[in-house]
């Protein structure tokens, strides 16, 4: 029946998509007040609400102002930054749309499934995602449809059985005729190949951690303070006055701009990498590339061209070369084609053969190892020699003068007896000696992975400078030394998973490249995967990472982008674990040693607001690159940012104490801390954004127009008195001078302990 089904043509094609429209149905659109309200309703907003309405209580009405403005602000920016993580997901996700085998004219061909229209005839394997609702009405397959019912158990279908968008062949072949696209669909969804969630990843914990670390500190330094207000004789009243200031200091240490700051940094990095040709699928690819220190990669398309020709082809049949080589084309999928299967159609091409059509045909499957067809009489089996060798027994004696080490063999049966070899081979990429030292040199232990045997393995590694040994996967074990492995032969696809979880098991973080259906569970289960650019659907909606272009070079791109937001995120966290620290000693030890806060309850809300106005545009900022995987060492950068705020801490102190003892008054001197702190807020980030000295590189544009305006503002509510009390210009240079001159000192002591971070 299949055989006598034929699908449109192209111009009835274009009539039928003109009518009823591509083969889509439109994504609900981004409501911003809905995602604006959801955010007044987190862990952060609770706690901003929370002294909103403690504020109220006190008749802190101004103050209370601000503390909505900034609750007001965080809700915006988040749920702005979210539309643009939105907006630049889904821009990568229509050019990750699968393309679908088609027989338009009479010619299979690759299409595009949103071109798809009701009546195509289409071609069905294994991996493949459904791209519309179809009726099948040839072969036997077995559907995931858990995206539709949430079973997980895969769907047998038989001829005339339907098949629903959205749904993936787990097992089988066949041909399918479209009943429904779009929105007519059962699903009424398209394919969506990536993952929208902009979860954090590993950056979350690092989230906990901070907020962990500041309120730990925040609840040390108020109780303090609480001791310190009885001792010294005040009364509840005094602690009721004191009860904002307290508020404020919890409020300072909420990461407001951190849930922003990450969007951003890696919505930048994302549209970045994909115009360098590579898809970003989950955006905790980008930041977990930053730790990658392991990198499993196939060989075949990524060390090797995705190009495949015959090298020999050897003859052990009784038939003619000419009569053998038109049988073995009865043998090749046309419909889908691998690698191998253009290697062999160019080769009989090129000696004046026509491609014969099959009787019957078996398409290629990892289990059985071959194709198979009916033609001319004969049964055709053309596949893996391993596998062939198993049915004639003859086989290894017909092939003993082979050197199968030269290349990929592919053999063919006729009638089940050894009827021809193929030696194909696979040439090295110009890229890949260079993108693998380029690897090592960043710390990465590249180790090749691949189906051919041990020996030809071992010969493609020494092209391409891999040191170390070349093993067989039947002498992979709990005992390898890893440092010294190099490649992992006789690899079949379902191996891949275990060793993912075996390095994952000894403390690697893990990157894999692949592109077949069984590759999918390892992808998914490496920190880093990567779907190679010939990939299945299936294939590249498990990994993280989709390349455009062939090779390894693209990887390096990857790093680069994990980097830049590993340098970025580090600069924000030590900033705000720095920044925060500083304002909530000084203020604990002003209060301790000078009987009051040195800062008024007005300047610390405004500090509060415009800190994490400049902490946000970090995610923009320049950056540089580094040659070895990262970590997140909390407990490091804990220890540096508040060796940080101790040094502007202690300098603080003596600046304050200089101007309480030499005649300003409390009003003058609250404004000129909060200005002494804004500035040293400003000058930490220039100071942990490098590893050189803060005068020597400098922040990206919009960090420094933003940091100019936030100093701008702050040097004309001081000298205007507005929210605070007025100060001279002597008062404001004083501050400045005092400023710079810290920054400066604690540089030159600190420099050396960023540059070895």
């Amino acid at each position: 029946m299949a055989e006598k089904i034929h699908g449109l043509s192209q111009l009835e094609a274009e009539k039928l998509l003109q009518k009823d429209g591509l083969n889509e149905v439109p994504e609900p659109k981004y409501n911003f007040w809905k995602e604006f309200v959801g955010k007044l309703w987190n862990l952060s907003a609770w706690i901003l609400e929370g002294a909103l309405i403690l504020e109220f209580i006190l008749g802190k009405r101004i103050q209370a102002l601000f503390v909505l403005a900034m609750l007001l602000f965080a809700a915006w920016n988040g749920a702005s930054k979210k539309k643009q993580s939105r907006k630049v997901l889904n821009n990568i996700s229509h050019q990750l749309t699968p393309t679908v085998a088609v027989e338009r004219d009479g010619k299979w061909i690759k299409l595009n499934s949103k071109k798809l229209v009701v009546g195509d005839l289409i071609s069905l394997q294994r991996g493949d995602v459904v791209s519309a609702d179809v009726k099948i009405i040839s072969g036997n397959m077995s559907f995931d449809e858990s995206s539709i019912t949430g079973e997980s158990d895969p769907v047998k279908k038989h001829i005339d059985s339907e098949a629903y968008a959205g749904t993936t062949v787990v097992e089988g072949n066949g041909l399918a005729i479209v009943t429904a696209t779009g929105k007519n669909s059962r699903s009424g969804k398209t394919i969506n190949l990536i993952n929208n969630s902009a979860a954090p990843g590993h950056l979350q914990q690092l989230l906990t951690k901070i907020i962990y670390y500041l309120c730990l500190l925040d609840g040390i330094l108020t109780l303090v303070i609480i001791i310190a207000s009885f001792i010294k004789g005040g009364d509840f009243a005094n602690f009721i006055d004191m009860l904002p200031f307290l508020a404020m200091m919890f409020i300072a240490s909420i990461p407001v701009a951190m849930p922003s700051t990450f969007a951003l940094s890696n919505s930048f990095e994302a549209t970045r990498l994909s115009k360098e040709g590579v898809l970003t699928a989950d955006l905790t690819g980008i930041q977990d590339a930053a730790n990658l220190n392991l990198l499993l990669l196939d060989k075949t398309g990524t060390i090797t061209e995705n190009k495949t020709s015959v090298a020999s082809w050897n003859n052990f049949s009784n038939l003619s070369d000419n009569e053998v080589l038109s049988l073995v084309s009865a043998a090749i999928d046309q419909r889908n084609k691998s690698i191998i299967d253009v290697a062999l159609d160019e080769y009989i091409l090129s000696k004046g053969l026509a491609i014969k059509n099959p009787d019957k045909f078996e398409p290629f499957t990892s289990n059985t190892g071959y194709s198979m067809a009916e033609a001319n009489g004969h049964n055709i089996k053309l596949g893996s020699f391993k596998q062939l060798s198993l049915i004639d027994t003859d086989a290894n004696t017909k092939t003993a003068n082979i050197d199968f080490k030269a290349g990929r063999s592919v053999a063919v049966l006729i009638d089940n007896k050894l009827a021809g070899v193929f030696i194909l081979q696979d040439k090295v990429r110009k890229d890949s000696k260079q993108a693998l030292n380029e690897l090592k040199k960043r710390g990465i232990h590249p180790i090749m992975l691949t189906g051919d045997n041990q020996r030809t393995a071992a010969a493609v590694a020494k092209q391409v400078d891999l040191t170390g040994e070349v093993i067989s996967i039947h002498d992979f074990n709990n005992n390898v030394d890893i440092k010294d492995l190099a490649g992992i032969a006789d690899v079949l696809p379902e191996d891949k998973l275990r060793m993912v979880k075996f390095f994952q098991d000894k403390g690697y973080i893990v990157g894999m490249t692949g592109d077949g259906v069984n590759d999918s569970p390892a992808l998914k289960q490496a920190e880093v995967g990567i779907a190679v650019s010939n990939a299945a659907d299936v294939a590249k909606r498990s990994s993280k990472m989709v390349l455009l272009d062939d090779g390894l070079s693209s990887i390096i791109k990857i790093l680069d982008a994990g980097h830049r937001v590993y340098q970025r995120m580090t600069t924000w966290s030590l900033t705000k674990l720095a920044r925060t620290a500083e304002l909530t000693m000084l203020l604990t030890f002003g209060y301790l040693f000078f009987g009051y806060l040195p800062m008024a309850l007005n300047a610390m809300v405004i500090y509060t607001i415009m800190n994490n106005m400049v902490t946000m545009m970090i995610g923009t900022d320049r950056t540089h690159i580094t040659y070895k995987p990262e970590n997140w060492n909390m407990a490091r950068l804990a220890k540096i940012a508040f060796s940080l705020a101790a040094g502007w801490t202690i300098i603080g102190v003596i600046f304050v104490w200089y101007l309480n003892t030499h005649g300003w008054s409390h009003g003058t001197v609250s404004t000129m801390v909060y200005v002494y702190l804004v500035l040293s807020a400003m000058l930490i980030v220039l100071i942990t954004r490098t590893r050189k000295y803060f005068w020597q590189d400098h922040p990206s544009k919009l960090v420094g127009i933003v940091q100019i305006i936030d100093v701008g503002i702050t040097f004309i509510l001081a000298l205007c008195g507005i929210a605070m009390v007025q100060i001279s210009w002597n008062n404001l240079l004083i501050t400045i001078m005092i400023a710079l001159i810290a920054a400066i000192v604690i540089d030159l002591v600190y420099q050396p302990i960023m540059k070895n971070r």
